[in-house]
């Protein structure tokens, strides 16, 4: 199979959409024959297109998407066009992690796309998609539509993302499929390593580890609330942060340990991760909005149990007691500390489930296994 593999940045960098293109990328390059990247674009167009975008918020209040332009969609098609002119082989596919750069590309190749999300499911659920202009709404729905149709295959990191396409954009559901990602993060443990770092985990203070960049959406309140709750019942709890700073009113209470963003891209930030997660009893993200979530992914790698929220694709990356628990939105606070309290406290029940944590992890969420899914569909579906 040769696969031309299109982004809008350069794949190479980790740093990109949470290093999911980069690994999206390695994953492919070794199940292809060969493998040839069309990226990154030229984005002068769309460093331009800030000028509408400031004037949409200052003079509308409203937000307008930059990368729903259709001027900007047609210029990265013609892009394209010219590299795969150039291309050293021609592809059999056309593969991409993304939707907008491909949206309007007409070529003679079958287009693959794998994402997390639809533009309908993200309006109105992320901040970014919040308050949008009626050229944004319009423009963002037609684009969808147009690679949905264009598309031979539509494959989505998550049931409710799949489930979008087909209700809003009424894709035919064999066009459609689910393979969740994988963890973006090097992992070469075996079953015996998650046991002795299980069991080497502190078994008189509960340590939580809320991991993200984002205080507000991913319910960073809600995690130190829990956290609090559980030391006023007796249960001692720590709550490292990793990727941002408590947003809290007053002094930090002295059982929260901040260490700010921690990037994956050196070696020092890879170690700090590595190190909390391999300390952590559980993952807590009560996250209010979430289109998947490749941190639970990760926490799976080291046997940490997630504790989460219903909402978006989490239920595909999060299952109920294989990998964590999942809770509503409108979960009391008690009702987190009863699951934690109760699990923690029978350290053989919370052995089990931090194995089988690891255990779903090695069976279904790492690149390996979800590259080897996607080569199946390519080669069912599209070749």
């Amino acid at each position: 199979m040769k696969i031309a593999y299109v982004t809008q940045h350069d794949p190479k960098d980790i740093a990109q959409f949470s290093g999911v293109n980069y690994y999206m990328a390695e994953t492919l390059r070794t199940y292809s024959q060969t493998y040839e990247p069309l990226g990154p674009l030229d984005m002068r167009l769309f460093k331009l297109l800030k000028l509408k975008e400031l004037y949409y918020k200052s003079v509308a209040h409203k937000s307008y998407l930059r990368n729903r332009e259709p001027a900007l969609l047609h210029y990265y098609a013609w892009q394209l066009n010219q590299k795969l002119k150039q291309a050293t082989t021609v592809p059999d596919v056309i593969f991409s992690p993304e939707t907008v750069p491909v949206a309007h590309l007409d070529c003679s190749q079958p287009i693959v796309f794998w994402v997390d999300a639809t533009f309908a499911g993200m309006r109105d659920f992320y901040g970014k998609f919040t308050n949008l202009c009626s050229e944004t709404i319009r423009q963002g729905h037609r684009m969808e539509q147009r690679i949905l149709e264009r598309c031979s295959l539509a494959i989505y990191a998550s049931d409710w993302a799949a489930k979008s396409a087909m209700h809003h954009y009424n894709v035919p559901p064999e066009k459609v499929k689910v393979v969740p990602f994988g963890a973006n993060i090097e992992c070469s443990r075996s079953f015996d390593d998650i046991q002795q770092i299980v069991q080497s985990r502190d078994k008189t203070v509960c340590k939580l580890l809320f991991l993200g960049v984002d205080w507000v959406r991913k319910g960073g309140d809600v995690a130190l609330r829990v956290a609090r709750e559980l030391n006023a019942q007796g249960l001692s709890t720590e709550l490292t942060v990793i990727g941002c700073q408590p947003q809290v009113e007053g002094a930090l209470p002295e059982f929260v340990k901040p260490l700010g963003f921690v990037s994956k891209a050196t070696e020092a930030g890879r170690r700090t991760i590595q190190n909390a997660l391999m300390e952590s009893h559980f993952l807590i993200l009560p996250s209010v909005a979430e289109c998947f979530g490749i941190v639970f992914c990760e926490a799976s790698s080291y046997g940490v149990p997630s504790i989460a929220t219903k909402v978006g694709g989490i239920p595909t990356a999060v299952k109920d007691d294989r990998n964590g628990k999942l809770f509503p939105l409108g979960a009391s606070i008690q009702d987190y500390c009863t699951f934690i309290v109760d699990t923690f406290s029978d350290y053989s029940r919370y052995t089990d489930l931090a194995l089988s944590s690891f255990d779903d992890y090695q069976t279904r969420l790492n690149w390996a296994v979800s590259g080897k899914a996607v080569k199946q569909l390519i080669h069912d579906h599209v070749l």
